[in-house]
């Protein structure tokens, strides 16, 4: 039977998500013919994850579900497992990234690939611990995973019956389907919008700076319109699904799926407290020209209170920063995939690690300048806002040498990990955890 693991990362209090992924997962059962394991990997205190068990425990899943609910303690005893058997030459580097002390979009969901390879599973369906399913007129909810178990691993070809329009080269149509994801209804995906009606030209000047400096006006200000606003506000209606080589800018992490193809060979940035960190991987299947599918089951993305206090003010902005840090870096990396294609894939067609690798690190001998650049545009933009955005400027010309080095120091340990990532992938097989196959282990 096929097996699917249903993963939701979480660090703060979600029960009503909770309920609404084991829903999902128990249509997966029922209308698919799927193993599904549910994984909830929670970071959160001691009291939310007693609370989420409660919730999970109260629930009644269907057959073929199976739940793992595991904290940081249980995450961490399974990777170091993995580390010593994957003979790793730096453990405590490797676990540090795979699960850092502070938050981190992309190694959490590195370790739902891995416990994914323990559980046999051959597909990993992200989802969100701040969004929510849309619901029909009837009350049905609108369940992203339906397009992504009628697509995914199935040749091109042979899936074009299961959507409504197909966009693709036909020399493609003998690849597998590798990804399948949607987008978002709703708020931002990042929380800036008090800033854009504070002040729409400051706005701009702040997310222009994720574009390529290179690029004119025009095309920053047409990114800048599009960013962070997913699929906008309309409700779904009915089904369509594109197979195509999917742009990036058209899905969320919240809503995506990813065969084992793709995550077995390449794994996420570690970046910690970093926005966006975790989109690489459907950077680096659309430059391989990989097949997926584009639907329109949208998720509800909305904010949570902790962000709106002043310390998650300053801890949400410095991410941002972050991000904004990062793409000195991913602008390169991604136009020198894009320049690769074809060529970042092995005679199988299987992703190449060392390729990406050797295009992860060469970038880090970029010059800072443009990161130098970033900063002053950010201390002018912020002061200018007023209020606790001028209070946020000055941590930030205090942390700007340190965030500078974190910036590249998060790419040089990506590109550590893409060099270590298989061999971890095979011993994370070797691990057995409760309702998978294989050899005996730790029971989690």
């Amino acid at each position: 039977m096929r097996r699917i693991c249903l993963a939701l990362p979480t660090n703060r209090p979600c029960a009503k998500t909770l309920s609404a992924v084991g829903a999902e997962a128990d249509h997966a059962a029922e209308h698919f013919g799927v193993e599904v394991h549910l994984l909830i990997l929670d970071s959160s205190d001691r009291r939310t994850f007693q609370e989420h068990a409660g919730v999970l425990a109260a629930e009644h899943r269907a057959a073929n579900v199976h739940v793992h609910h595991l904290d940081e303690a249980a995450q961490r005893d399974f990777l170091r497992l993995v580390l010593e058997r994957s003979g790793a030459t730096a453990p405590d580097r490797l676990l540090g990234l795979m699960l850092p002390p502070d938050v981190s979009y992309g190694a959490c969901t590195n370790r739902a690939f891995l416990i994914a390879g323990a559980l046999g599973c051959e597909s990993v369906h992200r989802r969100d611990s701040d969004s929510a399913f849309q619901v029909q007129e009837d009350g049905t909810p609108v369940h992203p995973v339906h397009h992504e178990l009628t697509s995914l691993g199935r040749r091109a070809r042979d899936a074009a019956d299961g959507v409504t329009e197909t966009l693709l080269d036909p020399s493609d149509a003998d690849k597998p389907v590798l990804l399948v994801g949607s987008s978002f209804v709703g708020e931002l995906s990042v929380d800036i919008g008090e800033v854009q009606r504070l002040d729409p030209e400051i706005y701009y000047d702040i997310v222009s700076l994720w574009a390529p400096p290179e690029w004119p006006e025009s095309r920053k200000r047409e990114l800048v319109e599009e960013s962070f606003r997913g699929a906008g506000t309309e409700p779904f209606r009915q089904d369509h699904a594109l197979l195509t080589v999917v742009d990036p800018m058209r899905v969320d992490m919240c809503n995506i799926s990813l065969h084992r193809e793709v995550y077995e060979n390449v794994p996420l940035p570690p970046a910690v407290n970093t926005i966006g960190s975790d989109y690489f991987l459907l950077h680096l299947v659309h430059d391989a020209r990989l097949p997926g599918v584009l639907h329109n089951r949208n998720i509800v993305n909305f904010y949570t209170p902790e962000r709106r206090t002043d310390a998650g003010f300053s801890a949400y902005h410095r991410r941002l920063v972050k991000f904004f840090l990062s793409m000195l870096y991913f602008n390169d990396i991604y136009d020198r995939m894009a320049a690769a294609g074809g060529a970042l894939l092995d005679g199988d067609g299987l992703l190449r690690p060392a390729e990406t690798a050797r295009l992860v690190r060469e970038s880090t001998r970029l010059d800072r300048s443009g990161n130098v650049h970033r900063l002053e545009v950010l201390d002018r933009s912020y002061r200018g806002l007023g209020g606790r955005y001028t209070e946020f400027a000055g941590l930030l010309e205090e942390e700007g040498k340190r965030l500078l080095d974190e910036a590249c120091e998060d790419i040089e340990d990506f590109a550590f990990l893409i060099e270590s990532w298989g061999e971890m992938v095979r011993a994370s097989r070797t691990v057995r955890l409760h309702g998978a196959p294989g050899p005996s282990g730790p029971g989690l």
